[in-house]
């Protein structure tokens, strides 16, 4: 195989790929990617760590001979950063091996063959879609309430459901929840929908695919796959199996007490009154008492910090603990100048949501801690 591609298209594409390639070498060959003619002057990228698989086609100034390299990712990508604005000239050698020219530089890189990549997912249909900006904004506003523990293995994912007029994403790791629902174009008369759940890697990669991209996200599943066709670039990934926990019998139903603020002011207050907090809980404590909210922490190590801000707050005076942590991580993304606190008691799961979301409905539900 033989050809020639810009510097900056090699690099953009090769950002893409490196990112899901396998690190820890469990499996050498995961290491590498997979690089192919796919028409007449149209080069493909693959990789994949055998759970998440992303295929970049793009434009290359010339191929002068079709075929296929393997080759490894990451020093690829660190060789294209550096090379000079040129365009950068591929050979495929004997024994696999690789040359990459590119004005007076030259590199010699071990291969290997392609009969030793493994077999990449077929792709399947992708009937329904949804606008770029739609599902990088779901993704934002759930994916740090994702579990981190590798053993709650329903929980390490998002359950993404998509009809024909709404698309919805809930995420928890048993402690706070992250559900977000918006209206969506009609996707078609002849759709089924999606109900799926995606692993945390997926999401985290389909954020930088929709970074850049306009316009519309196909979509499509099968039985093990969900497929997430962005411009000329394709995500498949593996879906978590299992059974979702019922979020909808944590959603607060009777939280009558609300209290509202200013997101700004607030995410800065519980952000600087959490430097004297547990290092370990973050735990910080609310005292709202009639138009203020009193955040307070202690370490018996460092100190303590108190701040008021102003509320709306007419009720009774109440006390909550909360990780701070876990209020900063949704104050930080609500995208909304004012929110909405909403409890019934110090002991009882409390809700946050923006004062004011058209065609969308954003809530986060989190737990109290004991102080």
């Amino acid at each position: 195989m033989q050809f020639v591609i810009n510097r900056s298209n090699l690099q953009k594409e090769l950002g893409f790929v490196q990112g899901i390639v396998e690190r820890k070498n469990t499996i050498p060959v995961l290491a590498n990617i997979l690089i192919e003619s796919a028409g007449e002057n149209t080069i493909r990228i693959s990789g994949t760590d055998l759970d998440v698989t992303i295929r970049c086609d793009t434009d290359a100034e010339e191929v002068r001979q079709q075929g296929a390299i393997c080759v490894q990712a990451r020093k690829l990508f660190d060789i294209a950063r550096f090379l000079p604005d040129a365009p950068i000239n591929f050979k495929k050698e004997e024994n696999e091996w690789v040359t990459v020219e590119c004005d007076r530089s030259k590199f010699r890189l071990p291969g290997i063959a392609k009969d030793s990549f493994p077999e990449l997912p077929n792709f399947k249909s992708t009937p329904l879609k949804l606008p770029a900006e739609v599902l990088k904004r779901l993704v934002d506003r759930t994916i740090f309430a994702i579990t981190q523990e590798e053993g709650r293995y329903t929980l390490s994912g998002a359950k993404f459901v998509l009809d024909k007029s709404a698309a919805k994403m809930v995420t928890t790791d048993g402690h706070r929840l992250a559900f977000i629902t918006t209206q969506v174009s009609e996707n078609g008369p002849t759709a089924d929908g999606l109900d799926v759940l995606i692993p945390r890697k997926t999401l985290a990669e389909l954020t930088k695919l929709t970074s850049d991209f306009e316009g519309d996200i196909r979509l499509g599943a099968d039985e093990n796959h969900v497929y997430f066709h962005i411009g000329s670039r394709l995500l498949i990934s593996r879906v978590l199996s299992g059974q979702f926990p019922n979020y909808e019998m944590v959603m607060p139903k009777n939280n009558e007490l609300t209290a509202t603020f200013d997101t700004l002011a607030l995410n800065q207050a519980i952000r600087r009154v959490a430097l004297m907090s547990d290092d370990r809980s973050h735990a910080i404590r609310f005292h709202l008492g009639k138009e203020q909210l009193l955040i307070s922490s202690q370490n018996a190590d460092e100190g303590e910090a108190r701040e008021t801000i102003a509320t709306d707050f007419a009720g009774e005076e109440t006390e909550i603990g909360f990780n701070a942590q876990y209020l900063q991580d949704f104050l930080s993304v609500v995208g909304s100048e004012r929110v909405v606190f909403e409890f019934k008691d110090g002991n009882s799961q409390a809700q946050l949501r923006p004062v004011s979301e058209e065609k969308q409905d954003y809530k986060y539900v989190v737990m109290p801690m004991r102080l």
